[in-house]
C-alpha cells in the first residue's frame, strides 16, 4: 500500500514538473512540448484606414465609453501635429500634441531577453503593438457641446525636454485651444529615478456659463498575448482595476470580446491598470485630497482589430465661469516591483501575477526580499530561503525520514513476505499490515516531505517567474541571469546527482517495475531541470543536499545506512 501511495505521489509530483516545464518553454518564446495550446497567440489583423501608425485609433470610437459628450473618432485634419521626445534617467519617452498622448516610452534601465535594446512599453504601431496613455474631458450633460479630448490638438509649452545631470524633476506641459467653452492644460512631471510620473489636469472654464465635466484617464493596449498551455498558467496579460471594496479585478481580453465582463462599479477610490509579464501601466488619482476624493466609474471596451481599453472617468465639481479645477493623476509606468507598488496606492501590488498559489507565494517572496535586503544576492538570497524552510520543518521532516529509514530496515522482511505469499494477495495484505505494527512503522510517514514540497516548488517558480528582481540577476559565475536556464547545465547536472543519491537513501520498494521507476524519474525530471530557470534549479539543489544530509544522519543513526 505505501508503495502504490508513494507512487501516486511520484505521478503528481512529475505531472506538476511537465506543466511547469511546458509553460516555461512557452514563456522562452517556444511552444509546449508536451501540451498543446488550447488557442493560438492572438494575432492582429492587418491595420484599417485610421489605424495605422501615428494616426488616430480605429473607426470605433476610442473613448471611455458611450456617454453625452462621446469623443470624436478623428482628430481636425488641419491640425499639424508633433512628436515631443522626452529623455529622463529611466525613461526615453514620445508625447503626441493630438490629445496629449505618450505614445512610446522606452524603459532605459530594462532590456529585453536578447539585450540587444530596450524594453519598450508604449508604442504606436500597428494594432499588433500598440499601447497609449490617453486623457480627455467629457461633457457631463446631453448639451451637444464636445470639450476637449485625447483627439484635439494641443500646443506643446516651451521648456526644456531632457532631464539634465542633478536635475531631478522635467515638467513638460500641453495646452488645447477651448473647445466647448472649456481649456484643458495637461501637464507631466517626470522625476528622477520614479516610475510613477506625475500628470497634472488643469480644466479651464473660459465661458460665460458653468460646466460640467468629466475627466477621463485611458490605457489602449493590443490584445496579443503568449499562448496558454490548456491549464492556463500564463502570468496574467490584460485589463485591472482595483476599487475601494478592496476588490482586484482582472478582465481577461477574451473575456472583455464575448461580453462576459462587468465593470467595477463606481467608487471614491481606485485605480486601472495594464498588466503583462514584469512589467505594468497604472493610472491613479493622487496628489492632493481633493483629486483623490473624485467619485470615479470604470470602462472596459473592445474597439476591435485587437485593440482594448480600460478607463476611469472621474467626475469633476461644477466649474464656474473663468474658474480652474485642477486634478492631480499618476502614470505608472514600469517594472512591477512589489514593495514600490504597494507604497504608491493600495492593492497596487496585485498586479504582481502569483497565480493559484498566491497564498504561499507572496509569504516566500517578501522573506527572499528581506533576505536579499540583507545578503545582496538574489541567489545566494535562495539558498538561505532553502535554510530557513528547512529549518522550519525540521521536526516533521525529522519524522518522515525516520520512517522511511525503518521502511529500509524491514525491507528484506517485506520482499521475503512479498516472495513467500505473492499467491496470496489477501493474506500477504495482512502480514504486510502486521509487520508494520510490529515494527511500528507508518506506511505513509515517508510521504509527507514530497506532499510538503510540492506547493513549496511550485509556489516558488511563480515567485522566479512573476518577479521582476529576478529578472537578469546574476548569482555566481556562469548564472548571469536566475530567471533563465543555466546556459552550461552545470546546475542540472548537479540536480541529477542530488536526486541519485536521495533515491539510494530511501527504502527500495519491493516491486522490482516500481524500483526500476525510482531511478528512472530523477533522471526524467532533470532532463526538464535543464529548461527550468536557474534560481529554482538552486532551489531544488539546496532543498536536495540540506534533506540528504538530514537524511544519512538519520539513517546513521538507525544502522540501515547503504542497506
Amino acid at each position: 500500500m505505501n508503495d502504490i501511495r508513494r507512487t501516486i505521489l511520484w505521478v503528481i509530483f512529475g505531472f506538476s514538473l511537465v506543466l511547469l516545464w511546458d509553460q516555461w518553454q512557452v514563456f522562452n518564446g517556444n511552444k509546449p512540448t508536451f501540451l498543446p495550446s488550447t488557442k493560438p497567440a492572438a494575432t492582429a489583423p492587418a491595420p484599417t484606414t485610421g489605424a495605422a501608425a501615428g494616426s488616430s485609433v480605429p473607426s470605433v470610437s476610442a473613448a471611455p465609453g458611450a456617454s453625452a459628450g462621446a469623443v470624436p473618432t478623428q482628430a481636425a485634419a488641419a491640425a499639424p501635429k508633433e512628436q515631443v521626445t522626452v529623455t529622463t534617467d529611466l525613461f526615453k519617452a514620445t508625447i503626441d500634441s493630438e490629445g496629449g498622448t505618450v505614445n512610446y516610452l522606452e524603459l532605459l534601465k530594462y532590456d529585453e531577453n536578447d539585450r540587444t535594446k530596450h524594453v519598450v512599453l508604449f508604442e504606436n504601431g500597428s494594432p499588433a503593438t500598440r499601447y497609449l496613455a490617453q486623457t480627455g474631458l467629457l461633457n457631463q450633460v446631453d448639451t451637444g457641446e464636445r470639450f476637449p479630448n485625447h483627439l484635439t490638438p494641443m500646443a506643446p509649452k516651451a521648456g526644456p525636454r531632457e532631464m539634465a545631470a542633478g536635475q531631478n524633476t522635467l515638467e513638460v506641459g500641453f495646452e488645447s485651444a477651448p473647445v466647448g467653452g472649456l481649456k484643458y492644460v495637461k501637464t507631466y512631471v517626470f522625476h528622477r529615478g520614479d516610475y510613477a510620473i506625475g500628470v497634472r489636469h488643469e480644466v479651464v472654464n473660459v465661458s460665460d456659463q458653468p460646466r460640467d465635466a468629466q475627466l477621463y484617464m485611458q490605457l489602449l493596449r493590443h490584445g496579443t498575448v503568449a499562448s496558454s498551455t490548456m491549464f492556463g498558467t500564463n502570468t496574467f496579460t490584460g485589463p485591472a482595476a482595483y476599487t475601494n471594496e478592496k476588490k482586484f479585478h482582472k478582465l481577461a481580453f477574451t473575456d472583455i470580446t464575448k461580453g462576459k465582463v462587468e465593470p467595477p462599479p463606481a467608487a471614491n477610490d481606485g485605480w486601472i491598470a495594464m498588466v503583462q509579464h514584469y512589467f505594468v501601466s497604472a493610472w491613479l488619482l493622487r496628489g492632493d485630497p481633493a483629486s483623490e476624493g473624485l467619485k470615479r466609474e470604470f470602462r472596459v471596451k473592445d474597439l476591435g482589430d485587437n485593440l482594448y481599453t480600460i478607463a476611469m472617468v472621474a467626475t469633476l465639481p461644477k466649474i464656474a465661469p473663468g474658474a480652474t479645477q485642477t486634478v492631480n493623476s499618476t502614470l505608472f509606468a514600469g517594472p512591477e516591483e512589489e514593495k514600490k507598488l504597494e507604497a504608491i496606492a493600495p492593492g497596487l501590488d496585485l498586479v504582481k501575477d502569483y497565480g493559484i498559489f498566491a497564498i504561499i507565494s507572496k509569504p516566500l517572496y517578501w522573506l527572499l526580499n528581506q533576505l536579499h535586503g540583507l545578503i545582496g544576492n538574489w541567489g545566494w538570497s535562495i539558498v538561505a530561503l532553502v535554510v530557513l524552510l528547512k529549518a522550519a520543518f525540521y521536526w516533521l521532516n525529522a519524522k518522515a525520514y525516520a520512517s522511511m529509514a525503518k521502511m529500509k530496515a524491514i525491507n528484506p522482511k517485506i520482499m521475503e513476505m512479498r516472495e513467500r505469499l505473492k499467491d496470496k494477495p489477501q493474506e500477504m495484505q495482512q502480514e504486510m499490515m502486521r509487520i508494520y505494527k510490529t515494527e511500528k512503522v507508518n506506511p505513509m510517514g515517508g510521504c509527507f516531505p514530497i506532499l510538503i514540497q510540492i506547493p513549496v516548488f511550485i509556489a516558488l517558480y511563480w515567485v522566479l517567474l512573476s518577479s521582476v528582481e529576478m529578472r537578469h540577476a546574476p548569482w555566481i559565475g556562469w548564472i548571469t541571469d536566475l530567471s533563465a536556464p543555466d546556459p552550461w547545465y552545470i546546475l542540472p547536472i548537479v540536480m541529477t546527482a542530488t536526486s541519485l543519491l536521495q533515491t539510494w537513501l530511501n527504502p527500495t520498494p519491493p516491486d522490482p517495475m516500481q524500483a526500476k521507476l525510482m531511478w528512472i524519474m530523477p533522471l526524467a525530471f532533470s532532463v526538464m531541470f535543464i529548461f527550468f530557470p536557474a534560481g529554482l534549479v538552486l532551489y531544488w539543489i539546496t532543498n536536495n543536499i540540506l534533506s540528504i544530509a538530514q537524511q544519512w544522519v538519520i539513517n546513521k543513526r538507525l544502522g540501515v545506512l547503504g542497506k
